[in-house]
């Protein structure tokens, strides 16, 4: 169903772009970004079979770039803020409201793969400014998506070499290994 609700939505609007594949539990993800306009007529033509929907007419620019790029740098230097949400929709949600709400750098947005289908928002900055965004972000979100929130008040650098190095696990053991 999700890819047919892909192909129709591309078909149906020009949007700026598509990105679509299978997430954790069992689940298909079709991600599509574009002008206000063109994002309502591919979601209104793959209604019929979603299981589910967010539309955010004015996300903010660091939400998708993160989505895309990865992880960014994150140092020893400023703070950390954690949330942890049940599902991709909220995360991407307190991605956008704490960018949005604050200065801070958004260092790194994961959804669904590898989380069981949770997701999580991680905030850099200084302790005020992340604190103002994880506010901003919890209180966009019903309380039942939260899973946790944390704030870091100091990096530690290892911490963060790690965060920047990769923020998989399994990935990062395997890289070890083939190392040696």
């Amino acid at each position: 169903m999700g890819i047919d609700a892909g192909d129709a939505m591309v078909k149906a609007a020009p949007v700026g772009s598509i990105y679509a594949g299978t997430v954790h539990p069992g689940k298909y993800l079709v991600l599509v970004s574009g002008d206000t306009a063109s994002v309502e007529i591919a979601l209104d033509v793959a209604r019929d079979g979603a299981l589910g929907e967010l539309f955010l007419p004015d996300v903010h620019p660091a939400v998708p770039d993160a989505m895309v790029a990865g992880n960014a740098a994150a140092t020893g230097d400023e703070s950390l803020g954690v949330i942890e949400t049940t599902t991709v929709s909220a995360a991407v949600v307190a991605a956008d409201a704490g960018m949005k709400a604050a200065m801070v750098d958004l260092a790194a947005i994961r959804l669904a793969d590898g989380l069981g289908g949770k997701g999580y928002v991680l905030f850099a900055g200084t302790v005020a400014e992340v604190e103002a965004a994880l506010e901003a972000a919890t209180g966009r979100l019903d309380a039942a998506v939260v899973v946790a929130t944390a704030l870091i008040p100091q990096l530690h650098p290892e911490m963060a070499a790690n965060l920047d190095a990769d923020l998989r696990f399994s990935r990062r053991i395997a890289r070890r290994e083939k190392e040696r």
